[in-house]
């Protein structure tokens, strides 16, 4: 942030196809103790949670204080991409 990075990327969740050489798994706890940090240093740049997100997952991440989730792989890997599209927008109003 103090370099300019215009966002943080957080990831990866959980496993994904998506993306090779995956840095460790970081779960909700993780992502939420790293969004506190970064918060409680006085950062208000927007973070964004990505690598295998379900739209389960979304209500407990928003939940940790990320500004964005980042969901290509749930979205570009689905039979029916629409579908998939409004069930996340779905999933995002609980």
């Amino acid at each position: 942030a103090e370099a300019g990075a215009d966002y943080i990327g957080l990831g990866p969740y959980r496993y994904t196809d998506t993306k090779k050489n995956l840095s460790p798994i970081l779960g909700l706890e993780r992502v939420s103790e790293i969004v506190r940090k970064v918060r409680a240093q006085g950062h208000n740049i927007p973070i964004v949670t990505i690598g295998g997100i379900t739209v389960e997952d979304c209500p407990n991440i928003v939940a940790s204080g990320v500004t964005g989730i980042a969901i290509s792989g749930a979205i570009g890997d689905s039979e029916d991409p629409e579908t998939a599209t409004r069930q996340f927008l779905e999933g995002l109003k609980n």
